[in-house]
């Protein structure tokens, strides 16, 4: 192999310095002049992939690493960094080889390779595997962040000292990301216990100590001038885009029951669940960029609309996961008929939880796509916000109940009137009615993405698909009303400002 050109470490460290102090957009915009300045250097290409990671852009991330294995095969950093996307764009089968193989020669990064092991085979739920490799120690199992390995590997022989692993390491940890891994995976046991008053004082410290302040306010604003341009009752833009019909979005706030709808959905043979694609984002910072957003889109062009519409297609398509083949009427020979569909064929169904605050680009920038409104009692969604570990800056307001109120009640004002105004193919589901009654209502939902009704998708705990979201251990039961009235185990935490929101259609 060629020896790598030179590089210049003083752009690769200020880069790496952005990546620590969470500045991924900054880091990405320089390591992307840094590549196009230096296309030889593998180097760069590994930097810009890390910076592109926490903002969610994960196919950029991929392309970024191959190009530079391509340049640098064996190089430890670059196959962590392929595993690591592997396994977030769902690839997880292929992500556990590369990065046992990896693991087994003991390079310089054997510890943030273990790590990442670890997890793709916990969040896969190919338990034996993760109980068997942090039984075989190893230098990464030194490492404080192994403490919650450690934890998930005994929680079936000694619970309760499980848990009391995860809330010391909470309590002593100087790493804010592992205290709110440990914190909110121990805020999940107490939960599950019964421990509720515990599961909530946990889940409050450690939002108060590892989350920064966050602007409610400003998706306060953003929401109300999308409010006033509605108000007018007709769109003021011209969609533009290329349309969009085998496109359709989940739109809804985390622990709506998106995850659910998305597992169902994703057994159809017609449907691919792509996961939460961060093309619609692009298109949000794009319109942003150009100064188009909102009240600007009545200037977006046909060529930036087409553009825009065209990169977000084909990266959705890039993602979809392969064809289930043929449904489940055609293997047990029911006269249903075989329901395949090839990529270009089959619906892509897109759970990125931005869509709500973003309905007026889908209608200018992707003419009819569809989408699907799921809701459930807001004060269920807020619990269970509330004690779950989103990214503390992308998600901040899930840190107080009162922010949290504050957005579902925007949301709340918004979908439906965006369906109205900009006449959006859309159905609205409420999670309650879907766990009820699942198949009236996914025929609903499948009726507005122009697909027939399968059985399979009644049988979302079959999905082999490996889940990254919070969700991702309760979608491996059948449908079931167990997180229904959730919030009743914590009604100390609400009063009487809930109730005209909990009262009101959702």
């Amino acid at each position: 192999m060629k020896p790598l050109r030179p590089h210049d470490p003083a752009d690769l460290a200020q880069i790496d310095r952005l990546i620590a102090q969470q500045r991924s957009s900054e880091a990405l915009r320089l390591a992307e002049a840094f590549v196009a300045k230096q296309p030889k250097n593998a180097a760069g290409y590994g930097a810009a992939a890390r910076a592109a990671i926490p903002l969610g852009r994960l196919s950029r991330a991929a392309e970024l690493v191959d190009r530079g294995l391509r340049l640098a095969p064996n190089d430890p950093s670059l196959n962590l960094l392929r595993g690591i996307v592997d396994h977030r764009l769902g690839h997880s089968a292929a992500a556990i080889e590369r990065l046992s193989a990896l693991l087994a020669r003991a390079t310089a990064n054997e510890v943030e390779v273990g790590i990442a092991l670890a997890e793709a085979l916990h969040r896969s739920g190919r338990r034996a595997e993760f109980e068997r490799l942090v039984a075989a120690g190893g230098r990464w199992t030194t490492d404080e962040r192994a403490s919650v390995f450690r934890a998930r590997a005994m929680l079936a022989s000694d619970r309760a000292r499980a848990i009391d692993e995860l809330v010391r390491t909470t309590h002593d940890s100087r790493n804010p990301v592992l205290r709110r891994v440990t914190g909110f995976e121990a805020v999940r046991l107490l939960d599950q216990d019964g421990r509720y008053r515990e599961a909530f004082d946990l889940a409050t410290l450690v939002h108060r100590e590892t989350t920064p302040p966050f602007d409610v306010g400003a998706i306060e604003s953003e929401v109300e001038e999308q409010l006033r341009l509605l108000e007018k009752g007709r769109a003021w833009f011209t969609p533009q885009g290329p349309r969009a019909e085998r496109t359709a979005f989940v739109v809804g706030l985390p622990r709506s029951g998106t995850t659910l709808l998305e597992q169902m959905l994703d057994r159809h043979p017609l449907v691919g669940g792509i996961g939460e694609y961060e093309g619609a984002l692009a298109m949000y910072d794009a319109l942003v960029g150009l100064g188009l957003w909102p009240a600007g889109l009545r200037s977006l062009s046909k060529a930036d609309a087409e553009r825009l519409g065209s990169e977000y297609l084909a990266g959705a398509r890039e993602r979809m996961p392969a064809g289930a083949g043929v449904s489940a009427g055609a293997n047990t020979g029911a006269n249903t008929g075989a329901l395949t569909g090839s990529t270009d064929e089959r619906v892509s169904f897109d759970k990125t939880l931005h869509v709500w605050r973003l309905l007026p680009v889908i209608a200018a920038v992707l003419p009819g796509a569809a989408l699907v409104h799921i809701a459930r009692d807001p004060r269920d969604t807020a619990i269970s916000m509330h004690l779950s570990n989103f990214h503390p800056r992308s998600w901040g307001f899930t840190a107080s109940l009162p922010a949290i109120r504050r957005v579902i009640a925007l949301e709340r004002r918004v979908v439906p009137k965006a369906f109205e105004v900009l006449g959006l193919r859309a159905a609205s589901v409420r999670y309650e009615d879907l766990v009820d009654h699942p198949e009236r209502e996914i025929r609903r939902v499948l009726e507005t993405l122009g697909v027939p009704f399968d059985p399979v998708v009644l049988a979302p705990e079959q999905n082999a698909r490996t889940v990254l979201t919070l969700s991702h251990e309760q979608v491996r039961r059948p449908i079931n009303r167990a997180s229904i009235g959730r919030w009743r185990n914590y009604a100390f935490a609400f009063g009487p400002e809930w109730d005209a929101l909990a009262d009101a259609p959702g």
